[in-house]
């Protein structure tokens, strides 16, 4: 596989990563209940509009590089933390979506590798996407501190 047909597997699998993220977020803000669960709808409301841009960042590059852009048949959800069976499982929501963030962190960070001294854009791009999603990360591990602290 040469250089640009492996960035473009890996930027469709970010955008694949992305769409699922913004599927499960909105189950998430939607289907928790409970006072302790409203802080936690509205990051996950907020953040969906942030993922879907992603989404359509990731798209355009795949399509400037001379690659297609995934449609619904060839995507592969599930491979996420999915959204709990318990709408009271705040904490089992967090933790979903830390692993979730993490996981785009490790695809982020393997992008800017494979990129590095070939496609400076892109890299530009996932590095910039990167910090999205550590911002992310920290935001839901805080909130992890202080739902395990008050169970």
């Amino acid at each position: 596989m040469n250089d640009n047909a492996q960035i473009i597997k890996l930027l469709q699998d970010a955008y694949n990563h992305e769409l699922e993220v913004v599927t499960n977020f909105i189950a998430n803000s939607i289907n928790l209940d409970g006072i302790r669960a409203e802080e936690i709808k509205k990051a996950l409301a907020a953040d969906i509009a942030e993922e879907l841009t992603h989404a359509q960042q990731l798209a355009n590059r795949i399509k400037q590089i001379g690659g297609l852009v995934p449609g619904s048949g060839k995507l592969d959800f599930g491979r996420l933390p999915q959204p709990p069976e318990d709408t009271c499982d705040v904490i089992g929501v967090i933790k979903g979506v830390i692993d979730t963030e993490i996981a785009a962190c490790n695809l982020y960070n393997q992008i800017i590798k494979a990129t590095d001294g070939v496609d400076y854009v892109t890299q530009d791009l996932c590095i910039s996407l990167l910090a999205d999603e550590e911002e992310h990360l920290v935001l839901f591990r805080g909130y992890l501190k202080e739902y395990e602290r008050d169970s």
